[in-house]
């Protein structure tokens, strides 16, 4: 699939700000045989006092960008073409879970899919006894560690409710899981949780879900979400596998890839900060425009 992307991030300050410090991780990735970005850029009003782009530890395109006089609003725009491979689950080739630790053990990798960097806690997501109770409840002996992450991904879509009212950005895991409400960003964080209390390397993975309207109704301009699903590392000879806890579907063509990383710490698409007080207003609109 050949997708055009764009992605408007608008933000409203009631008392101009400056002094403002942005890391903005907007653009898909390319990933071989998987996802190719033809091409993409960012662009951001108004224009900032500097701007550097770099690549962080888990090899994203970043852009860095600095204000020293005052705004009263802040534009991001990101425009982009990337095609997308449909991606199919091959054989389960993956261990049972009393092997995973000599899976592990024979990895030597720190690199940045090492499975090592996936396994702890991570800045947003430490131990929850709830949420590992919750995991091994409906395990059953003898399962791979692939068909017990596919089961995690189907309970948390049957069990939790999605409600964009019931949690926030800074909404902890376990706020969520007691509510069994939230979107796409709490589910993932349970099941991350939830599959590490288990011994199992999980990790968060942000992008962009192309929506189908219901049937007889148009698709309406800016209703594309960003989005947020699971990758799992499922041994040496498996690797890693991506599933969508929000949906219960395995990753494929819908699905576009911008970072990887341990929780959403790592891959937040705007963080920073900056000098104000009083109130700002947010908007953001998302179109994910398939092409061919």
């Amino acid at each position: 699939m050949l997708y055009d992307l764009s992605l408007h991030i608008g933000y409203l300050y009631e008392v101009p700000a400056f002094g403002a410090h942005h890391i903005l991780r907007l653009l898909p990735l390319s990933l071989p045989d998987r996802q190719r970005l033809v091409a993409g850029t960012v662009t951001v009003d108004p224009k900032p006092d500097e701007t550097a782009n770099f690549t962080d530890f888990f090899r994203h395109p970043a852009t860095y960008v600095t204000y020293r006089s005052s705004h009263e609003k802040l534009d991001i725009r990101m425009q982009a073409r990337v095609s997308v491979q449909p991606q199919a689950l091959t054989a389960d080739f993956s261990p049972i879970l009393s092997r995973m630790p000599e899976e592990l053990a024979d990895c030597w990798s720190l690199g940045p899919d090492s499975p090592h960097h996936f396994l702890g806690a991570s800045p947003r997501l430490g131990a929850e006894p709830l949420i590992a109770d919750y995991a091994r409840s409906g395990l059953r002996s003898g399962l791979t560690v692939r068909q017990i992450a596919e089961l995690i991904c189907a309970r948390i879509h049957a069990d939790f409710k999605y409600d964009p009212d019931a949690t926030t950005v800074d909404t902890l895991p376990i706020e969520s899981f007691s509510l069994k409400r939230g979107v796409c960003q709490d589910f993932a964080h349970v099941m991350i949780i939830a599959l590490r209390s288990l011994g199992i390397p999980a990790g968060y993975v942000s992008g962009f879900l192309r929506t189908i309207p219901p049937p007889g109704k148009e698709r309406l301009e800016g209703a594309d979400a960003m989005h947020a699903w699971v990758r799992v590392w499922c041994g040496e000879t498996a690797g890693w596998i991506e599933l969508d806890p929000t949906n219960n579907i395995a990753v494929s063509s819908d699905h576009i890839v911008t970072s990887y990383g341990r929780d959403y710490s790592d891959v937040a698409p705007v963080i920073g900060v900056l000098k104000s007080y009083g109130s700002h207003k947010t908007a953001q609109a998302v179109d994910v425009i398939p092409v061919k």
